[in-house]
Protein backbone atom coordinates (compact mmCIF):
# COMPACT_ATOMS: atom_id res chain seq x y z
CA UNK A 1 0.00 0.00 0.00
CA UNK A 2 2.31 2.87 0.50
CA UNK A 3 5.07 1.44 -2.09
CA UNK A 4 5.92 4.53 -4.73
CA UNK A 5 7.23 2.59 -7.47
CA UNK A 6 7.67 6.23 -9.09
CA UNK A 7 8.30 8.11 -6.07
CA UNK A 8 12.10 10.01 -7.36
CA UNK A 9 10.57 10.98 -10.55
CA UNK A 10 7.05 12.04 -8.44
CA UNK A 11 9.42 14.29 -6.47
CA UNK A 12 11.43 15.44 -9.21
CA UNK A 13 8.35 17.28 -10.23
CA UNK A 14 7.63 18.07 -7.01
CA UNK A 15 11.23 20.00 -7.05
CA UNK A 16 10.02 21.78 -10.02
CA UNK A 17 7.27 23.02 -8.01
CA UNK A 18 9.40 24.52 -5.10
CA UNK A 19 11.68 25.79 -7.41
CA UNK A 20 9.14 28.10 -9.32
CA UNK A 21 9.48 31.43 -8.00
CA UNK A 22 13.14 30.66 -6.08
CA UNK A 23 16.63 29.97 -6.90
CA UNK A 24 17.26 26.39 -7.56
CA UNK A 25 19.67 25.72 -5.12
CA UNK A 26 18.12 24.91 -1.75
CA UNK A 27 20.80 26.43 0.90
CA UNK A 28 21.91 23.84 3.62
CA UNK A 29 24.36 23.60 6.35
CA UNK A 30 26.60 20.77 5.34
CA UNK A 31 27.83 20.23 8.66
CA UNK A 32 24.18 19.49 9.56
CA UNK A 33 23.09 17.31 7.08
CA UNK A 34 26.43 14.88 7.88
CA UNK A 35 25.35 15.03 11.81
CA UNK A 36 21.68 13.94 10.32
CA UNK A 37 22.85 11.30 8.38
CA UNK A 38 24.73 9.73 11.45
CA UNK A 39 21.59 10.06 13.71
CA UNK A 40 19.22 8.40 11.08
CA UNK A 41 21.41 5.52 10.90
CA UNK A 42 20.53 4.42 14.23
CA UNK A 43 17.08 5.57 15.26
CA UNK A 44 13.38 6.16 13.71
CA UNK A 45 13.01 9.72 13.42
CA UNK A 46 10.15 12.82 13.28
CA UNK A 47 11.30 15.46 11.62
CA UNK A 48 9.37 18.51 12.77
CA UNK A 49 9.65 21.57 10.31
CA UNK A 50 8.74 25.03 10.58
CA UNK A 51 5.66 26.16 8.67
CA UNK A 52 5.35 29.61 6.44
CA UNK A 53 4.18 28.56 3.55
CA UNK A 54 2.32 25.58 1.53
CA UNK A 55 5.45 24.32 -0.03
CA UNK A 56 7.06 23.68 3.28
CA UNK A 57 5.39 20.05 3.31
CA UNK A 58 7.26 19.65 -0.57
CA UNK A 59 10.28 21.02 0.30
CA UNK A 60 10.53 17.98 3.34
CA UNK A 61 10.99 15.58 0.40
CA UNK A 62 13.04 17.41 -2.07
CA UNK A 63 15.43 18.24 0.85
CA UNK A 64 16.16 14.30 1.99
CA UNK A 65 16.42 13.25 -1.71
CA UNK A 66 18.86 16.12 -2.70
CA UNK A 67 21.48 15.03 0.82
CA UNK A 68 20.87 11.24 -0.21
CA UNK A 69 19.07 10.99 3.17
CA UNK A 70 15.88 8.24 4.22
CA UNK A 71 12.96 9.25 2.73
CA UNK A 72 10.20 10.39 5.12
CA UNK A 73 6.55 10.16 5.10
CA UNK A 74 4.66 13.55 5.31
CA UNK A 75 1.49 13.91 6.95
CA UNK A 76 -0.57 16.92 5.79
CA UNK A 77 -4.06 18.25 6.21
CA UNK A 78 -6.97 16.10 4.08
CA UNK A 79 -8.15 19.49 2.69
CA UNK A 80 -4.66 19.52 0.04
CA UNK A 81 -6.15 16.25 -1.16
CA UNK A 82 -8.22 17.43 -4.47
CA UNK A 83 -8.32 16.88 -7.76
CA UNK A 84 -5.04 15.51 -9.37
CA UNK A 85 -3.17 16.96 -5.94
CA UNK A 86 -3.93 13.95 -3.91
CA UNK A 87 -2.64 11.62 -5.80
CA UNK A 88 0.25 13.24 -6.59
CA UNK A 89 1.40 14.51 -3.03
CA UNK A 90 0.78 10.27 -2.08
CA UNK A 91 3.52 8.95 -4.94
CA UNK A 92 5.56 11.82 -3.07
CA UNK A 93 5.11 10.33 0.54
CA UNK A 94 2.35 12.68 1.06
CA UNK A 95 -0.11 11.09 3.60
CA UNK A 96 -3.55 12.88 4.67
CA UNK A 97 -4.97 12.87 7.83
CA UNK A 98 -8.62 15.00 9.21
CA UNK A 99 -7.43 18.30 10.95
CA UNK A 100 -9.80 17.27 13.63
CA UNK A 101 -10.95 13.98 14.64
CA UNK A 102 -13.10 14.55 17.21
CA UNK A 103 -14.68 12.28 19.07
CA UNK A 104 -14.00 9.51 16.58
CA UNK A 105 -12.40 6.34 18.59
CA UNK A 106 -11.80 3.96 15.37
CA UNK A 107 -9.84 7.11 13.54
CA UNK A 108 -7.73 7.93 16.49
CA UNK A 109 -7.27 4.00 17.19
CA UNK A 110 -6.07 3.17 13.39
CA UNK A 111 -3.90 6.01 13.43
CA UNK A 112 -2.12 5.89 16.70
CA UNK A 113 -1.45 1.89 15.51
CA UNK A 114 -0.14 3.25 11.95
CA UNK A 115 2.15 5.87 13.74
CA UNK A 116 3.18 2.84 16.09
CA UNK A 117 4.13 0.30 13.26
CA UNK A 118 6.25 3.32 11.07
CA UNK A 119 8.01 3.25 13.89
CA UNK A 120 8.88 -0.40 14.16
CA UNK A 121 9.68 -0.75 11.12
CA UNK A 122 12.05 2.07 11.46
CA UNK A 123 10.71 4.33 8.86
CA UNK A 124 10.82 7.90 9.32
CA UNK A 125 7.61 11.10 9.49
CA UNK A 126 7.58 14.11 9.46
CA UNK A 127 4.69 17.21 9.79
CA UNK A 128 4.65 20.66 10.94
CA UNK A 129 5.89 21.54 14.26
CA UNK A 130 3.40 24.11 14.47
CA UNK A 131 0.33 22.19 13.18
CA UNK A 132 -0.63 24.89 10.33
CA UNK A 133 0.93 28.08 8.76
CA UNK A 134 2.29 30.43 11.10
CA UNK A 135 1.01 33.89 9.58
CA UNK A 136 2.77 36.24 11.80
CA UNK A 137 6.04 35.30 10.38
CA UNK A 138 7.17 33.89 14.07
CA UNK A 139 7.13 30.49 15.85
CA UNK A 140 4.06 29.08 16.80
CA UNK A 141 3.15 27.12 19.88
CA UNK A 142 3.90 23.51 19.09
CA UNK A 143 1.32 20.93 18.47
CA UNK A 144 1.31 17.60 20.90
CA UNK A 145 -1.44 15.64 18.89
CA UNK A 146 0.46 13.28 16.40
CA UNK A 147 3.43 13.25 18.62
CA UNK A 148 1.71 11.66 21.32
CA UNK A 149 1.22 8.70 18.84
CA UNK A 150 4.95 8.43 18.50
CA UNK A 151 5.25 8.91 22.40
CA UNK A 152 3.21 5.52 22.82
CA UNK A 153 5.29 3.59 20.28
CA UNK A 154 8.40 4.25 22.19
CA UNK A 155 6.61 3.51 25.83
CA UNK A 156 5.06 0.28 24.43
CA UNK A 157 8.58 -0.65 23.61
CA UNK A 158 8.25 -0.74 19.47
CA UNK A 159 11.49 1.08 19.40
CA UNK A 160 14.61 1.58 21.66
CA UNK A 161 14.55 5.48 20.75
CA UNK A 162 13.10 8.32 18.75
CA UNK A 163 14.81 11.17 17.46
CA UNK A 164 12.86 14.14 17.53
CA UNK A 165 14.95 16.34 14.71
CA UNK A 166 13.41 19.84 13.91
CA UNK A 167 13.84 21.26 10.34
CA UNK A 168 13.92 24.80 9.98
CA UNK A 169 12.34 25.90 5.98
CA UNK A 170 12.79 30.03 5.77
CA UNK A 171 12.43 32.02 2.96
CA UNK A 172 14.01 35.18 1.42
CA UNK A 173 10.27 36.26 0.56
CA UNK A 174 7.10 34.54 0.29
CA UNK A 175 3.98 35.47 -1.96
CA UNK A 176 1.72 34.09 0.96
CA UNK A 177 2.56 37.93 2.84
CA UNK A 178 -0.50 39.45 1.38
CA UNK A 179 -2.89 36.45 2.31
CA UNK A 180 -1.75 37.09 5.63
CA UNK A 181 -2.04 40.69 5.98
CA UNK A 182 -5.45 39.92 4.84
CA UNK A 183 -5.90 37.80 7.21
CA UNK A 184 -4.89 40.25 10.08
CA UNK A 185 -7.28 42.62 8.38
CA UNK A 186 -10.22 40.62 9.97
CA UNK A 187 -10.28 38.62 5.96
CA UNK A 188 -11.54 35.04 6.00
CA UNK A 189 -8.90 31.67 4.63
CA UNK A 190 -9.51 30.61 0.69
CA UNK A 191 -10.54 27.20 0.80
CA UNK A 192 -8.53 25.20 -1.46
CA UNK A 193 -9.47 24.20 -5.20
CA UNK A 194 -8.29 24.54 -8.31
CA UNK A 195 -8.81 27.92 -8.19
CA UNK A 196 -6.68 28.12 -5.42
CA UNK A 197 -3.63 26.18 -6.85
CA UNK A 198 -3.99 28.07 -10.12
CA UNK A 199 -3.75 31.52 -8.31
CA UNK A 200 -0.92 29.92 -5.85
CA UNK A 201 0.90 28.75 -8.89
CA UNK A 202 0.78 31.96 -10.91
CA UNK A 203 1.95 34.14 -8.14
CA UNK A 204 4.81 32.08 -7.05
CA UNK A 205 6.32 32.30 -10.95
CA UNK A 206 5.59 36.31 -11.07
CA UNK A 207 8.86 37.18 -9.50
CA UNK A 208 12.11 35.69 -7.93
CA UNK A 209 11.48 35.22 -4.65
CA UNK A 210 15.36 34.54 -3.59
CA UNK A 211 16.03 31.65 -1.23
CA UNK A 212 14.97 28.50 0.59
CA UNK A 213 17.40 27.80 3.75
CA UNK A 214 16.89 24.53 5.24
CA UNK A 215 18.45 24.22 8.56
CA UNK A 216 18.62 20.84 11.11
CA UNK A 217 19.18 21.68 14.68
CA UNK A 218 20.73 18.55 17.22
CA UNK A 219 17.79 16.29 17.23
CA UNK A 220 15.84 15.73 20.60
CA UNK A 221 16.06 12.14 22.43
CA UNK A 222 12.81 10.78 23.40
CA UNK A 223 13.86 8.95 26.00
CA UNK A 224 15.91 11.15 27.11
CA UNK A 225 12.63 12.90 28.22
CA UNK A 226 10.01 9.91 28.89
CA UNK A 227 12.43 8.06 30.97
CA UNK A 228 11.95 3.40 30.68
CA UNK A 229 9.92 2.04 28.56
CA UNK A 230 6.88 0.43 31.03
CA UNK A 231 4.04 1.03 28.61
CA UNK A 232 1.57 4.36 27.48
CA UNK A 233 -1.02 3.16 30.09
CA UNK A 234 1.91 2.91 32.87
CA UNK A 235 2.80 5.98 32.81
CA UNK A 236 1.03 8.80 34.91
CA UNK A 237 -1.10 11.10 32.52
CA UNK A 238 -0.41 14.79 33.72
CA UNK A 239 3.44 13.82 33.85
CA UNK A 240 3.53 12.30 30.38
CA UNK A 241 1.95 15.20 29.03
CA UNK A 242 4.15 17.42 30.79
CA UNK A 243 7.24 16.00 29.29
CA UNK A 244 5.84 16.02 25.98
CA UNK A 245 5.39 20.08 25.99
CA UNK A 246 8.82 20.35 27.72
CA UNK A 247 10.15 17.94 24.60
CA UNK A 248 7.84 19.73 21.86
CA UNK A 249 9.49 23.36 23.44
CA UNK A 250 12.82 22.29 22.92
CA UNK A 251 12.66 21.12 19.53
CA UNK A 252 10.81 24.93 17.94
CA UNK A 253 13.23 26.10 20.68
CA UNK A 254 16.40 24.48 18.58
CA UNK A 255 14.93 25.51 15.29
CA UNK A 256 14.12 28.68 16.46
CA UNK A 257 17.94 29.05 17.48
CA UNK A 258 19.37 27.68 13.73
CA UNK A 259 16.93 29.57 11.88
CA UNK A 260 19.41 32.40 9.69
CA UNK A 261 18.43 35.88 9.80
CA UNK A 262 16.83 37.31 6.53
CA UNK A 263 17.97 40.20 4.98
CA UNK A 264 14.68 40.88 4.29
CA UNK A 265 13.50 40.69 7.96
CA UNK A 266 16.15 43.54 8.74
CA UNK A 267 15.56 45.43 6.21
CA UNK A 268 11.94 45.44 7.30
CA UNK A 269 12.33 46.00 10.88
CA UNK A 270 14.30 49.21 10.03
CA UNK A 271 11.88 50.76 7.83
CA UNK A 272 8.91 49.94 9.76
CA UNK A 273 10.53 51.95 12.50
CA UNK A 274 9.87 55.28 10.27
CA UNK A 275 6.17 54.67 10.14
CA UNK A 276 6.11 55.35 6.29
CA UNK A 277 9.05 57.79 6.33
CA UNK A 278 11.41 56.85 3.40
CA UNK A 279 15.09 56.58 4.22
CA UNK A 280 17.95 56.73 1.53
CA UNK A 281 20.24 54.43 0.79
CA UNK A 282 23.16 55.60 2.67
CA UNK A 283 20.66 55.91 6.11
CA UNK A 284 19.52 52.37 5.41
CA UNK A 285 22.87 50.95 5.31
CA UNK A 286 24.64 52.95 7.92
CA UNK A 287 21.08 52.16 10.53
CA UNK A 288 21.57 48.05 9.79
CA UNK A 289 25.45 47.97 10.75
CA UNK A 290 24.85 48.21 14.30
CA UNK A 291 22.10 45.54 14.04
CA UNK A 292 24.38 43.34 12.05
CA UNK A 293 27.06 43.96 14.45
CA UNK A 294 25.07 42.80 17.71
CA UNK A 295 24.29 39.25 15.44
CA UNK A 296 28.07 38.83 15.02
CA UNK A 297 28.72 39.07 18.59
CA UNK A 298 25.75 36.94 19.57
CA UNK A 299 27.02 34.63 16.92
CA UNK A 300 23.38 34.21 15.39
CA UNK A 301 23.17 32.59 12.17
CA UNK A 302 22.71 34.83 9.25
CA UNK A 303 22.08 34.21 5.83
CA UNK A 304 24.02 34.81 2.89
CA UNK A 305 21.61 37.92 1.95
CA UNK A 306 22.34 39.52 5.38
CA UNK A 307 25.68 39.32 5.51
CA UNK A 308 25.86 41.28 2.09
CA UNK A 309 24.03 44.07 3.87
CA UNK A 310 27.65 44.68 4.92
CA UNK A 311 27.72 46.79 1.66
CA UNK A 312 25.78 49.17 0.20
CA UNK A 313 25.40 46.98 -3.28
CA UNK A 314 23.95 44.56 -0.47
CA UNK A 315 22.20 47.09 0.87
CA UNK A 316 20.84 48.47 -2.70
CA UNK A 317 20.13 44.35 -3.88
CA UNK A 318 17.98 43.73 -0.69
CA UNK A 319 15.45 46.83 -0.88
CA UNK A 320 15.21 46.68 -4.73
CA UNK A 321 13.92 42.72 -3.98
CA UNK A 322 11.41 44.19 -1.72
CA UNK A 323 10.51 47.28 -3.25
CA UNK A 324 7.71 47.62 -5.96
CA UNK A 325 5.00 47.64 -2.31
CA UNK A 326 6.54 43.71 -1.72
CA UNK A 327 6.46 45.32 0.81
CA UNK A 328 8.98 48.48 0.33
CA UNK A 329 8.09 51.21 -2.19
CA UNK A 330 10.65 53.01 -4.03
CA UNK A 331 10.40 56.36 -4.56
CA UNK A 332 12.43 57.76 -7.67
CA UNK A 333 12.14 61.54 -9.40
CA UNK A 334 14.53 63.29 -6.52
CA UNK A 335 18.24 63.91 -5.75
CA UNK A 336 18.34 60.41 -4.94
CA UNK A 337 15.77 57.44 -4.61
CA UNK A 338 14.36 56.57 -1.29
CA UNK A 339 12.49 53.98 0.26
CA UNK A 340 9.79 53.57 2.86
CA UNK A 341 6.79 50.90 3.73
CA UNK A 342 3.71 52.43 3.14
CA UNK A 343 0.79 52.02 5.54
CA UNK A 344 -1.06 49.60 3.41
CA UNK A 345 1.80 47.24 3.22
CA UNK A 346 2.66 47.15 7.18
CA UNK A 347 1.03 44.38 7.81
CA UNK A 348 2.86 42.38 5.02
CA UNK A 349 6.02 44.04 6.19
CA UNK A 350 5.32 42.74 10.13
CA UNK A 351 5.68 39.07 8.45
CA UNK A 352 9.25 39.62 7.53
CA UNK A 353 10.10 41.73 10.96
CA UNK A 354 8.56 39.02 13.00
CA UNK A 355 10.64 36.50 11.93
CA UNK A 356 13.78 37.96 12.84
CA UNK A 357 12.34 39.09 16.20
CA UNK A 358 13.70 36.19 18.29
CA UNK A 359 17.14 37.61 17.57
CA UNK A 360 16.33 40.33 19.49
CA UNK A 361 14.21 39.52 21.91
CA UNK A 362 16.10 39.98 25.26
CA UNK A 363 17.95 42.73 24.51
CA UNK A 364 15.04 44.62 23.29
CA UNK A 365 13.44 43.34 27.04
CA UNK A 366 16.56 44.68 28.76
CA UNK A 367 15.31 48.28 27.44
CA UNK A 368 11.76 48.17 28.43
CA UNK A 369 13.23 46.97 31.74
CA UNK A 370 15.70 49.62 31.85
CA UNK A 371 13.13 52.15 30.74
CA UNK A 372 10.66 51.03 33.46
CA UNK A 373 13.39 51.21 36.69
CA UNK A 374 14.68 55.01 35.79
CA UNK A 375 11.27 55.68 36.06
CA UNK A 376 10.36 54.18 39.25
CA UNK A 377 11.27 54.88 42.92
CA UNK A 378 13.32 53.00 45.53
CA UNK A 379 15.06 50.04 44.55
CA UNK A 380 15.80 50.65 40.88
CA UNK A 381 18.19 47.47 40.26
CA UNK A 382 15.27 45.45 42.03
CA UNK A 383 12.68 46.97 39.64
CA UNK A 384 14.70 46.62 36.63
CA UNK A 385 14.93 42.38 37.37
CA UNK A 386 11.19 42.51 38.24
CA UNK A 387 10.31 44.04 35.16
CA UNK A 388 12.16 41.80 33.22
CA UNK A 389 10.55 38.95 34.07
CA UNK A 390 6.90 40.40 33.98
CA UNK A 391 7.71 41.43 30.24
CA UNK A 392 8.72 37.98 29.38
CA UNK A 393 5.71 36.37 31.54
CA UNK A 394 3.11 38.65 29.25
CA UNK A 395 5.17 37.75 26.46
CA UNK A 396 4.96 33.71 26.58
CA UNK A 397 1.90 33.25 24.54
CA UNK A 398 4.27 34.76 21.55
CA UNK A 399 7.60 33.79 22.09
CA UNK A 400 9.77 31.08 23.31
CA UNK A 401 12.07 31.49 26.31
CA UNK A 402 14.89 29.96 27.58
CA UNK A 403 13.95 28.72 31.48
CA UNK A 404 14.38 31.52 33.98
CA UNK A 405 17.00 30.62 35.45
CA UNK A 406 19.14 30.94 31.77
CA UNK A 407 16.71 34.02 31.07
CA UNK A 408 18.36 35.74 34.17
CA UNK A 409 21.80 34.48 32.70
CA UNK A 410 21.41 35.96 29.50
CA UNK A 411 19.89 39.46 30.65
CA UNK A 412 23.25 40.06 32.90
CA UNK A 413 25.24 39.02 29.65
CA UNK A 414 23.25 41.20 27.76
CA UNK A 415 23.82 44.09 30.69
CA UNK A 416 27.45 43.40 31.06
CA UNK A 417 28.91 45.06 28.05
CA UNK A 418 27.71 48.08 30.10
CA UNK A 419 30.43 48.98 32.57
CA UNK A 420 29.56 49.13 36.19
CA UNK A 421 26.16 48.56 35.09
CA UNK A 422 24.80 47.67 38.42
CA UNK A 423 25.41 51.14 39.67
CA UNK A 424 24.31 53.02 36.93
CA UNK A 425 21.01 51.14 37.12
CA UNK A 426 20.78 51.85 40.93
CA UNK A 427 21.71 55.72 39.99
CA UNK A 428 18.94 55.85 38.37
CA UNK A 429 17.60 58.72 35.76
CA UNK A 430 20.26 60.01 33.44
CA UNK A 431 22.37 56.88 34.28
CA UNK A 432 20.14 54.49 32.63
CA UNK A 433 19.06 56.87 30.00
CA UNK A 434 22.91 57.18 29.59
CA UNK A 435 23.06 53.27 29.26
CA UNK A 436 20.23 53.43 26.41
CA UNK A 437 22.10 56.01 24.41
CA UNK A 438 24.91 53.94 24.52
CA UNK A 439 23.25 50.79 23.82
CA UNK A 440 23.54 49.77 19.89
CA UNK A 441 21.07 48.99 18.59
CA UNK A 442 18.31 49.99 19.78
CA UNK A 443 15.31 47.27 19.22
CA UNK A 444 12.32 47.35 21.57
CA UNK A 445 10.07 49.91 19.87
CA UNK A 446 10.00 48.16 16.92
CA UNK A 447 10.51 44.49 17.80
CA UNK A 448 7.93 44.82 20.67
CA UNK A 449 5.65 47.57 20.47
CA UNK A 450 2.45 45.96 18.35
CA UNK A 451 2.56 43.45 20.73
CA UNK A 452 1.82 45.48 23.52
CA UNK A 453 -0.41 47.56 21.90
CA UNK A 454 -2.41 44.62 20.90
CA UNK A 455 -2.67 43.65 23.99
CA UNK A 456 -3.80 47.08 25.17
CA UNK A 457 -6.46 47.49 22.72
CA UNK A 458 -7.87 43.90 23.93
CA UNK A 459 -7.39 45.43 27.63
CA UNK A 460 -9.29 48.43 26.89
CA UNK A 461 -12.11 46.47 25.28
CA UNK A 462 -12.80 44.32 28.09
CA UNK A 463 -13.04 47.79 30.31
CA UNK A 464 -16.38 47.90 28.66
CA UNK A 465 -17.32 44.19 28.20
CA UNK A 466 -19.06 41.93 29.93
CA UNK A 467 -16.82 39.17 32.07
CA UNK A 468 -18.47 36.40 29.66
CA UNK A 469 -17.58 38.24 26.34
CA UNK A 470 -16.82 35.51 23.45
CA UNK A 471 -13.53 35.24 21.81
CA UNK A 472 -15.45 36.39 18.05
CA UNK A 473 -17.31 39.15 19.80
CA UNK A 474 -14.05 40.56 20.85
CA UNK A 475 -11.83 40.40 18.03
CA UNK A 476 -14.45 41.84 16.45
CA UNK A 477 -14.60 45.00 18.96
CA UNK A 478 -11.39 44.91 19.10
CA UNK A 479 -10.38 45.48 15.27
CA UNK A 480 -13.41 48.31 15.79
CA UNK A 481 -11.40 50.13 18.60
CA UNK A 482 -8.22 49.65 17.08
CA UNK A 483 -9.29 51.18 13.75
CA UNK A 484 -10.22 54.29 15.68
CA UNK A 485 -7.22 54.66 17.20
CA UNK A 486 -4.60 54.08 14.04
CA UNK A 487 -7.35 56.96 12.72
CA UNK A 488 -6.64 58.88 15.88
CA UNK A 489 -3.30 58.15 16.26
CA UNK A 490 -3.47 56.93 19.55
CA UNK A 491 -1.45 53.56 18.12
CA UNK A 492 1.57 54.05 16.33
CA UNK A 493 0.36 51.58 13.35
CA UNK A 494 -2.30 49.49 11.67
CA UNK A 495 -0.59 46.37 12.33
CA UNK A 496 -1.40 46.61 15.73
CA UNK A 497 -4.51 46.29 14.38
CA UNK A 498 -4.46 42.16 13.73
CA UNK A 499 -6.62 39.37 14.27
CA UNK A 500 -3.69 37.60 14.50
CA UNK A 501 -2.07 38.85 17.16
CA UNK A 502 -5.77 39.93 19.11
CA UNK A 503 -5.59 35.89 19.07
CA UNK A 504 -2.37 35.94 21.63
CA UNK A 505 -3.87 39.07 23.44
CA UNK A 506 -6.49 36.87 23.73
CA UNK A 507 -4.53 34.40 25.52
CA UNK A 508 -2.64 36.92 27.44
CA UNK A 509 -5.72 38.86 29.30
CA UNK A 510 -7.46 35.02 29.74
CA UNK A 511 -3.86 33.76 31.71
CA UNK A 512 -4.06 37.23 33.86
CA UNK A 513 -7.79 35.84 35.27
CA UNK A 514 -9.46 38.48 33.15
CA UNK A 515 -12.37 36.65 32.00
CA UNK A 516 -12.94 35.25 34.85
CA UNK A 517 -16.02 37.00 36.33
CA UNK A 518 -15.33 38.18 40.08
CA UNK A 519 -16.31 41.28 42.44
CA UNK A 520 -13.00 43.39 41.57
CA UNK A 521 -12.85 42.06 37.80
CA UNK A 522 -13.82 45.63 36.20
CA UNK A 523 -10.81 46.97 38.70
CA UNK A 524 -8.19 44.52 37.78
CA UNK A 525 -8.74 45.13 33.81
CA UNK A 526 -8.55 48.95 34.67
CA UNK A 527 -5.18 48.35 36.28
CA UNK A 528 -4.23 45.64 33.53
CA UNK A 529 -5.20 48.62 30.85
CA UNK A 530 -2.74 51.12 32.95
CA UNK A 531 0.30 48.80 33.13
CA UNK A 532 -0.02 48.25 29.33
CA UNK A 533 0.20 52.36 28.86
CA UNK A 534 2.91 52.34 31.10
CA UNK A 535 5.06 49.67 28.94
CA UNK A 536 3.81 51.78 25.96
CA UNK A 537 5.24 54.85 27.58
CA UNK A 538 8.33 53.38 28.35
CA UNK A 539 8.81 52.51 24.36
CA UNK A 540 8.06 55.56 23.54
CA UNK A 541 10.45 57.29 25.86
CA UNK A 542 12.91 54.41 24.41
CA UNK A 543 11.99 55.39 20.56
CA UNK A 544 12.84 59.20 21.64
CA UNK A 545 16.32 58.59 22.41
CA UNK A 546 16.63 55.88 19.28
CA UNK A 547 15.87 58.70 17.16
CA UNK A 548 17.94 61.53 18.54
CA UNK A 549 20.74 59.04 18.33
CA UNK A 550 19.75 58.27 14.50
CA UNK A 551 19.68 62.18 13.58
CA UNK A 552 22.99 62.59 15.58
CA UNK A 553 24.39 59.78 13.77
CA UNK A 554 23.25 60.95 10.30
CA UNK A 555 23.89 64.40 10.60
CA UNK A 556 27.57 63.39 11.38
CA UNK A 557 27.68 61.22 8.35
CA UNK A 558 26.33 64.00 6.40
CA UNK A 559 29.14 66.40 7.66
CA UNK A 560 31.36 64.12 6.84
CA UNK A 561 30.49 62.93 3.18
CA UNK A 562 30.48 67.11 2.52
CA UNK A 563 34.07 66.84 3.93
CA UNK A 564 35.03 64.56 1.08
CA UNK A 565 32.68 66.52 -1.01
CA UNK A 566 30.37 64.06 -1.97
CA UNK A 567 26.66 65.16 -2.10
Amino acid sequence: MFSRPSRKRVEAKISGFTSRGFDPEIDYDEYQVAALRTALENHPAVLLFSHRSYIDGAVMPVAMQENRLPPVHVFAGINLSFGLMGPLLRRSGVIFIRRSIGDNPLYKYVLKEYVGYVMEKRFNLSWSIEGTRSRTGKMLPPKLGLMTYVADAYLDDRTDDVLLQGVSISFDQLHETAEYAAYARGGEKTPEGFGWLYRFIKAQGERNYGKIYVRFPEAVSMRQYLGPRDGADAIDPDAKRLAMQKMAIEVAWRIQRVTPISATGLVSALLLTTHGLALTLEQIHHSLQEGLDYLERKQTPISTSALRLRSRDGVRAAVDALSNGHPVTRVDGGREAVWRIAPEDEHAASFYRNSVIHAFLETSIVELALAHAGRGEGDRLDAFWNQAMRLRDLLKFDFYFADSATFRDNIAEEMSWFTDWEARVAAGGAEIDGILSEKKPVMSDVMLRVFFEAYEIVADVLCDAPADIGEKELTQLALGVGRQYVAQGRVRSSESVSTLLFATARQVVADQQLLQDAPDLAERRRAFRGELRRILKDSDHIAGIARREFFARDAEARRLRRARGER
